[in-house]
């Protein structure tokens, strides 16, 4: 991991900031097939259009006490905790990356991983407009470091990575449909793209990791009444998840467990 950049870590969290207050409208919209440029923001309530400075992230709800200033009905304090949580989730990246081509491309997985987990979460669904053109997008953003480091065994893995777990998921769906949605196996490839670069290991322990998250907050569900045995939870949250921390901490854990095992 390289030494954490001041500069580099406040920029990334001011973007985060204004990303996610833009992830807002795409976790609101896409999923009921919205165009996310227009129209321009509105209270939910009365439908005023929302000012420029009533649309600063995280701040403009704190000053408005978390009210429309027009109407004075309550505004999700989800909207302000989406803003952050996306803020704080792109310092960590720039932690993790620091300054490097890769950067761009994880960045952009950060952005997509608050979205598609929300939405998923929201409505059991992992829509296409998102994941599809992931694909494209994380091609190419992967394609800079390759080209620029160089980085081709990586890219080549990368790719490789995506196909496994494409794979893996589609023979799950395949083998039992009612517990793997066809949604999460085209989410798989694009975390695959993502962890692939990274190494086997990285590959390994994040998609791993989302099938342990996903048994044990099933397994809590349950205990607590708040599930059955046949209830659908969402699992792409999980799997975005598991992806985050297979990013961070893949590698490591990897090298840590082949050391364990093998005296290395």
């Amino acid at each position: 991991m390289p030494p954490v950049d001041v500069a580099l870590l406040i920029g990334c969290l001011v973007l985060g900031l204004l990303v996610g207050s833009f992830l807002n409208v795409v976790i609101w919209r896409v999923p009921r097939g919205e165009s996310v440029v227009s129209p321009p923001s509105a209270c939910p309530s009365c439908g005023t259009e929302i000012k420029w400075f009533d649309n600063i992230p995280v701040l403009s709800w704190i000053v408005l006490r978390g009210k429309c200033r027009s109407c004075g009905n309550r505004i999700s304090a989800r909207y302000p905790l989406v803003e952050l949580g996306t803020g704080l989730l792109f310092a960590l990246i720039a932690v993790v990356f620091g300054y490097s081509w890769e950067l761009p491309a994880y960045l952009y997985f950060a952005a997509i991983a608050v979205a598609l987990g929300l939405i998923d979460l929201d409505v059991k669904r992992l829509p296409n407009a998102i994941v599809i053109p992931s694909y494209a997008v994380a091609g190419l953003l992967l394609l800079l470091p390759a080209i620029l480091q160089p980085a081709w065994m990586e890219y080549a893995n990368a790719w490789l990575g995506a196909l496994v777990l494409f794979a893996f998921y589609f023979a799950l769906a395949y083998i039992y449909p009612a517990g793997m949605g066809f949604g999460d196996v085209k989410l798989a490839g694009v975390l695959g793209l993502y962890l692939g670069w990274l190494g086997w290991g990285a590959l390994l322990v994040g998609g791993f990791l989302g099938f342990l998250l996903g048994a044990v907050v099933g397994v809590v569900l349950i205990v607590v009444n708040r599930a059955g045995r046949k209830t659908a939870i969402p699992f792409g949250p999980f799997m975005l998840l598991g992806t985050l921390l297979g990013i961070i901490w893949g590698p490591a854990l990897s090298e840590l467990y082949l050391g364990a095992v093998f005296g290395t």
